[in-house]
């Protein structure tokens, strides 16, 4: 691709199938629902042939910038395959120039590319699954538009991309590898092609989304969420992430939970070395397998079914070893059977709510009721409107005094958005304000027995 074929090949009109979908400046209309949406296969000027050289990025960063209006991002991963979260592919399209595609990993510096949009709004699906392997290689946006978030927002219950273009824009998108493993080199052709379908229509899906935000006095609300995402902090990494094995919580032996937590490291050590994902390392079933089998040696061991194939059969020493490591910690360094936390506001399951504390349990659910229902009434899920978590947090620990203000501010000390504090304040102050129950009215006393009747 280069920058002389910009106005051609780039903004060449397209199947004449998506020209009845777009008009002619390639503007969406919203479709009827009834008719059966369009399918699109293939992106309007073709898939491009991946970036891989300097000059062809210089190349791109040029008429990346020559463009106008925002940009389309997307990024893929390998989870599952890989242990990283590293990009192995980045998307771009954008109007006067049109859709490239950048394969990192021979170059793995994109700082170019963020160079040329950094006075651009960036378009994005769900925009927190990417940001951060997108940083990894020098890209970040300085404005977004996340349409995950607007569709949420606009009250959709199924925000996935091709679901939202074929509700707002009436064409399907070929799909079908999502789940691929995109560290594969090379890139099969199909897979290219889904790539580029990610950012064919976010450009033309944006428009429609901000309109219809903007008709439903929503808009304000996309914008103060757009830089909430931009402006979040990087993810606190879990405490005790081996409490997380799946199978775990049958264990109630502190020594095998040392053993647990010793094959885990172990797993997660050779994961992180060659780069696959732990799972495919070691299963957390044969985690659970070899801790409750106990085995004494490495050819025991070999005996549980999951390690006696050829790969883990060659890792039998190194699994035994943690595992033996484990078995022999010491008393006073084996973990604790719950995990001990340093949260202010930790709390118990909502289940033991009413147990633990039966005024934070009402408050709970009266916070819970103002939620749903001003969730009905501004056509939203009660989950975007304030996550399950904050509501939680703030009924368990109760304000105090209980004044709206005070309440303003603990939302937003729980990450709440200014209009999420707006709307719910008044309504969760009353809530959390919620009366004991009436004890029950006492039964009066049962009349005195009166002398039993003489018989003969």
């Amino acid at each position: 691709m280069t920058a002389d074929e910009t106005d051609s090949d780039h903004e060449a009109a397209g199947s004449p199938e998506l020209a009845g979908a777009l008009d002619v400046a390639g503007t969406p209309e919203l479709v009827p629902a009834d008719p059966p949406s369009l399918l699109l296969r293939t992106p309007r000027e073709g898939t491009p042939r991946p970036v891989i050289t300097a000059a062809e990025l210089a190349e791109a960063a040029a008429g990346l910038a020559a463009g106008h209006g925002p940009v389309a991002v997307d990024a893929e991963r390998a989870s599952g395959y890989r242990y990283s979260q590293r990009a192995y592919l980045v998307q771009l399209r954008r109007a006067g120039y049109g859709t490239v595609l950048i394969d990192p990993i021979p170059l793995p510096d994109l700082s170019s590319i963020d160079r040329a949009l950094a006075d651009a709004e960036w378009i994005l699906h769900a925009a927190s699954q990417d940001l951060s392997c997108l940083a990894e290689v020098g890209m970040r946006p300085r404005r977004l538009f996340d349409t995950e978030l607007a569709g949420r927002l606009l009250g959709s219950e199924r925000v996935a991309l091709g679901t939202m273009v074929e509700q707002y824009l009436g064409i399907s998108l070929e799909k079908g590898h999502s789940a691929a493993d995109w560290s594969t080199r090379p890139l099969p052709a199909d897979w290219l092609n889904y790539a580029a379908l990610d950012v064919e229509l976010l450009i033309e899906l944006r428009e429609v989304l901000v309109a219809e935000l903007d008709r439903t006095g929503k808009l304000g609300w996309a914008e103060q969420e757009f830089a909430a995402v931009l402006n979040a902090d990087p993810a606190v990494p879990r405490s005790d992430p081996w409490r997380r094995t799946s199978g775990i919580h049958n264990l109630r032996n502190r020594r095998q939970l040392a053993m647990v937590r010793s094959l885990w490291q172990a797993r997660d050590r050779l994961a992180a070395e060659r780069d696959v994902a732990p799972g495919r390392t070691l299963p957390d079933a044969a985690i659970l397998a070899a801790v409750k089998a106990n085995p004494k040696d490495v050819s025991d061991l070999g005996r549980v079914t999951i390690f006696n194939g050829p790969r883990q059969r060659r890792l039998a020493g190194y699994w035994f070893g943690a595992l033996a490591e484990g078995r022999d910690t010491p008393e006073d360094q084996l973990p604790p059977l719950a995990q001990v936390t340093a949260d202010p506001d930790a709390m118990p399951s909502p289940a033991r709510w009413r147990e633990k504390d039966p005024a934070a349990a009402r408050r709970l659910a009266a916070c819970k009721e103002v939620v749903t229902e001003i969730a009905a009434e501004r056509q939203l899920l009660s989950q975007n409107l304030l996550a399950g978590d904050v509501i939680r947090r703030l009924a368990w620990r109760s304000v105090s005094p209980l004044t709206e203000e005070n309440v303003r501010a603990r939302l937003a000390e729980l990450g709440a958005r200014r209009w999420q504090v707006d709307l719910l304040s008044a309504r969760l102050t009353a809530a959390l304000d919620t009366p004991p129950p009436e004890p029950p009215a006492a039964s009066p006393d049962p009349a005195p027995a009166g002398p039993l009747p003489l018989t003969d």
